[in-house]
């Protein structure tokens, strides 16, 4: 690669992971991870059980600090970052578990994700001042289009505990785009869905891509994944034993022996 080409590719990268480690007591959760997400793209993190995705995800979200190596977004190091720190930075997900506040409404949940956006304190919201009505305003109505987004404005009201399971996940998912990211990871969206819903889910994520957001997907339903995906990175026992395009990886041998337990030729 010449050097243009590099400094083309090094601008396009919005998330930038190099070298990162990280243990659990004697166990290595990841070994040495490195790859990059380009703006605006979709990419796949699929792996055995144990593989160590969700623990990548949760040292990208700050919930845990990487051992070793860097984490960049657009172009920051954000290994120490606390979460709230990275959620205002613009990095989001959801959970392998939904996780919402089920005693609230459906439109409480989506107010909640746009709090880390509003800029009034709790004394200008208790005194009202005019900016403060204002903002709430806006709040409303961007929650409001956000529900109409994933088709669950008519329940706005409604309590999300409530909800049948898919309409949960796809508030959980609504909630996480009220924090406006530039990076959103999606850890199993579709599981406990039908074939129908998965479906429509997979023409969502395509839908939040379009409008520019990087996703970075952890999903077991091959089919979606591989469908949606524009690069998949694989991991296996903690460590990248493959990435690239979905068609070539779905060929690796070393990604097969991973799934299927079979032996290299």
């Amino acid at each position: 690669m010449n050097a243009t080409a590099k400094t083309m590719t090094d601008n396009a990268a919005l998330l930038e992971i190099k070298g990162v480690d990280k243990k659990f007591g004697g166990v290595n959760a990841l070994r040495d991870i490195g790859f990059c997400l380009n703006q605006g793209s979709i990419t796949g993190l699929i792996g055995p059980n144990g593989a160590g995705k969700t623990t990548l995800f949760n040292l990208i979200t700050g919930v845990f600090p990487a051992d070793r190596g860097e984490i960049r977004f657009k172009g920051r190091p954000v290994n120490r970052c606390r979460v709230h720190e990275l959620v205002r930075l613009g990095i989001a997900r959801t959970f392998q578990n939904v996780e919402l506040f089920e005693n609230m409404t459906v439109l409480e949940n989506i107010l909640v994700g746009l709090h880390t956006r509003t800029k009034c304190g709790m004394l200008e919201s208790m005194l009202r001042f005019p900016r403060t009505i204002r903002e709430e305003k806006k709040a409303m109505t961007r929650a409001t289009e956000l529900l109409e987004f994933v088709g669950l404005q008519k329940y706005m009201h409604q309590r999300s505990s409530d909800l049948p399971f898919g309409w949960q996940r796809l508030l959980e998912l609504a909630r996480a785009l009220a924090a406006e990211p530039g990076l959103l990871l999606l850890d199993e969206p579709a599981a406990g869905l039908n074939m129908s819903e998965t479906r429509e889910l997979g023409e969502l994520i395509k839908q939040i891509k379009d409008q520019g957001i990087t996703i970075l997907l952890v999903e077991h339903d091959m089919s979606l994944t591989m469908s949606i995906s524009e690069k998949i990175v694989v991991l296996d026992q903690g460590k990248k034993i493959a990435e690239g395009p979905p068609r070539t990886v779905q060929s690796d041998e070393t990604v097969m022996a991973a799934y299927l337990g079979k032996a290299k030729k």
